[in-house]
């Protein structure tokens, strides 16, 4: 039977794509974006996503079958207010995944109005230009308990047999105040190097150790006053279970450092 393996994908500073000077800005990206396709083993029968802009007191899954976009974003051009993605979700899947939480002993609620952020439509845009691959989300819970989203990684690992492609949908740096300044992109690298080293370590226990206790990395607060960003990371490596992790590509942009990843 074919295993996926999981991802971790740094989708970079909102609605990118669709603006011609970030696209030039993201061109790494864009086109690393739009391969990924080809590094699987077959094409998925589904996407579960677990993006950086969703986020709840519990574990929450999205039940719509025609999610609707969510413009989570500020100060962009007007046009980026009316995009569409119109990708179909899955509901079947988000009553297995909150099966599996729930047989995990990790309480996951249902949410049926909870669409496409930036985090989701961009890079399953640009893998899946059609729009004809059904996807489902998977929030953050609010708590950020790192080792808790692992655990729910670990929880929901068997979807890898079943043609799921679980995707954790971050930044290895978030923020804010920092892009666009020469002294972030030091601490952009540092942070990075450390997650690479941990994701690429083949003692699973040592790699999520080392995610875990992420905080204790060079520049950890400066690449990330808040983890909502780094989370979906977590949620990939448990997903990956003693697969490997590898550092697909590292793009540069706004004077810092932004790596994808890919166990298995």
């Amino acid at each position: 039977m074919t295993r996926f393996p999981t991802l971790f994908l740094s989708h970079g500073g909102g609605p990118w794509p669709f603006m011609e000077d970030r696209r030039v800005q993201y061109a790494r990206t864009a086109e690393e974006f739009g391969r990924l396709p080809q590094l699987l083993p077959q094409r998925p029968k589904a996407v579960l996503v677990i993006t950086g802009h969703w986020e709840a007191d519990a574990f929450t899954v999205s039940t719509s079958a025609h999610p609707p976009m969510v413009y989570d974003y500020y100060g962009f051009p007007e046009h980026t207010y009316h995009l569409k993605y119109p990708a179909p979700g899955k509901p079947e899947l988000a009553v297995e995944v909150r099966a599996l939480l729930k047989h995990a002993g990790v309480d996951c609620r249902e949410d049926p109005n909870q669409g496409f952020d930036h985090g989701t439509f961009v890079p399953l845009g640009l893998m899946y230009p059609n729009a004809d691959m059904p996807i489902v989300l998977l929030s953050l819970k609010s708590s950020y308990d790192a080792a808790e989203h692992i655990k729910v990684g670990e929880a929901i690992a068997s979807l890898r047999d079943e043609g799921i492609l679980i995707v954790g949908s971050g930044l290895t740096y978030h923020n804010m105040r920092g892009f666009n300044r020469p002294e972030s992109k030091p601490v952009s690298y540092d942070f990075e190097a450390y997650l690479n080293e941990a994701i690429s370590n083949p003692d699973a226990a040592r790699r999520n150790a080392m995610l875990v206790d992420w905080e204790n990395a060079p520049s950890a607060r400066l690449a990330h006053p808040r983890e909502d960003h780094l989370l979906p990371l977590m949620v990939a490596a448990g997903a990956a279970g003693k697969d490997v992790g590898k550092r697909v590509f590292v793009d540069e942009v706004a004077s810092v450092a932004m790596a994808s990843y890919m166990f298995g």
